[in-house]
């Protein structure tokens, strides 16, 4: 095998220059303190605190915390109002405008969901990037991984120039700094990543007028071995990481996260969930955390299934870990086919086969464990139990839109979609109603694109006009009553006329949004 290239492109030859970057979470940095404060819900929302930005050196509020925390009196909200600036929703200071079309809406509201480098406050988590970005709006005040594909899809301009081409350099200086994209620039989010779409967003950057894809060869083939970390010594039943290795000498990934500790942005719900299980709180800590890894936080998708196939309603029953998700192993199969197609374009024909031969090895492993021929659709798989899970789900539709599916596979999944999946307001999440954000009734733009995307690659134009109209009609009609673009939709069995913001999971509905924008002004901008 051979090794990723450690020269980073001359664009981002600052990264390596640069001093190391403060990683310090506010858990790691606050001790104590931190633990009173999310113990004690000074904050309505876990992340609030996570996000505050110091009035002075974090240091020096700890000492003083420490000084002051047994006295008679103590005021514990007061002192961390005093100590700390709380973070404001990331689109606040926009004023709506009303009556105005929802195209000219999201081009309204791009500016506001943009970040300048120098904006960053000294000392708190926000992570300093060299470069211009988008944020999702509401309580997500900096840029998260998958999401930023989904956004960049809508935003205007091309060039280099463009925020497309800006998102795209940010995301390879992270690379480059960190060794991986976090899950979202916080300090506290460095111990995970995302679903790995960097090889998308240097086909978008290309295909914008940006810099060519093969600029970024240097930084895909690091964030690959990333993931691939550890590959030699996984066995059989003893994965290293990300990495699981399986009978026959395969080797597929999982979602994961270095940490096995409360996230710091959800500390209050995590902290009661663990109370809730029957294992070792640290083991139902890294379940939670590989479920935000893998951007779908939280869904019965990860959860216990009984001898039916039917999900546990309880999330202390997670078990992210144990699971071979579909969807994370074909965006990685498009990853390994794009550094081959990028180092034939070099000249480099080793690493070219390399990286054709890994390509293979994965979509063989996704046709033999992912594909359920009895359903008709992928699914994910157990490998601590060996064997399929049951639960269909919106990922079904991910080897179609990263091409790994045959054509009789992607017939099937349409017939599966429409009696199982399909909705009156767009493609369901899966079949279950949980309570959690990512299941039903809920929809979410990333779905919708990958699954209009998918059936079109495979000819199955009327499912995925349907798909994409049916979005379109839940989108604009709660923007026409209620004037929000908000981050998920309940598509309930009823007329899509009749749609609603989603709900369920850790917090409220959130407004801005930067995925629903980006998928909406992209095909409000491009004929059926």
């Amino acid at each position: 095998m051979s090794e990723p290239q450690q020269d980073p492109h001359p664009r981002h030859a600052a990264a390596a220059r640069a001093p190391p970057p403060d990683t310090c979470t506010p858990a790691d940095r606050y001790q104590e303190l931190f633990v009173a404060v999310q113990q004690g819900q000074v904050f309505a929302d876990s992340k609030s605190f996570v996000d505050c930005a110091p009035r002075r050196p974090p240091r020096r509020i700890l000492q003083d915390y420490r000084a002051r925390c047994d006295r008679p009196g103590f005021d514990l909200k007061a002192f961390v109002h005093e100590a700390f600036d709380a973070p404001q929703p990331a689109d606040s200071g926009f004023v709506p405008l009303p009556g105005q079309p929802l195209a000219e809406r999201i081009g309204a509201l791009w500016p506001f969901l943009t970040r300048q480098p120098e904006s960053h406050p000294v000392h708190g988590s926000l992570l300093q990037l060299p470069h211009a970005y988008v944020v999702p709006g509401g309580r997500f005040a900096e840029l998260y991984y998958w999401d930023s594909y989904f956004t960049m899809l809508g935003l205007p301009g091309t060039g280099s120039g463009s925020l497309v081409q800006a998102m795209t350099e940010n995301f390879a200086w992270l690379v480059d700094t960190y060794g991986h994209v976090p899950n979202g620039t916080r300090t506290y989010y460095l111990s995970r990543s995302h679903p790995p779409v960097f090889a998308l967003m240097t086909q978008l950057c290309e295909q914008r007028g940006g810099a060519p894809a093969r600029e970024y060869l240097p930084q895909l083939r690091r964030e690959h071995a990333f993931w691939m970390a550890g590959e030699q010594r996984a066995r059989p039943g003893c994965p290293v990481h990300r990495v699981v290795a399986l009978d026959g000498g395969a080797r597929l990934n999982r979602y994961w996260d270095a940490r096995c500790t409360p996230r710091e942005e959800s500390w209050h719900e995590d902290v009661a969930t663990a109370a809730r299980a029957d294992r070792p709180p640290q083991e139902v800590y890294r379940h939670l955390r590989a479920a935000a890894e893998s951007g779908w936080d939280f869904s019965s998708r990860w959860l216990e299934e009984d001898e039916d196939g039917r999900p546990s309603a309880s999330l202390a029953t997670i078990r992210t870990t144990d699971f071979l998700p579909v969807d994370l192993n074909c965006f990685l199969h498009e990853l390994e086919r794009h550094i081959a197609v990028l180092a034939e374009d070099a000249g480099d024909a080793s690493l070219a086969h390399e990286f054709r031969a890994r390509a293979r090895r994965r979509a063989a492993a996704i046709q033999q464990l992912h594909w359920d021929p009895v359903q008709g659709c992928f699914v994910d798989y157990d490998w601590r139990r060996t064997r399929p899970r049951h639960c269909v789900t919106a990922a079904t539709l991910v080897p179609l839109f990263c091409g790994v599916a045959t054509q009789g596979q992607a017939s099937a999944v349409a017939q599966a979609v429409r009696a199982r999946l399909l909705a009156p307001g767009g493609m369901g999440t899966t079949e279950f109603f949980s309570g959690e954000q990512w299941d039903r009734p809920n929809g979410w733009a990333p779905l919708q694109w990958m699954a209009a995307e998918g059936f079109a690659r495979y000819g199955l134009t009327q499912l995925a006009q349907e798909i994409r109209h049916r979005w379109l009609t839940s989108v604009q009609t709660v923007y026409a009553r209620e004037g929000k673009l908000v981050e998920k939709y309940a598509l309930r069995p009823t007329p899509a006329e009749h749609a609603t913001g989603g709900g369920g999971g850790e917090y409220p509905l959130q407004d801005g949004f930067g995925w629903t924008n980006g998928v909406t002004a992209c095909w409000l901008a491009t004929p059926d």
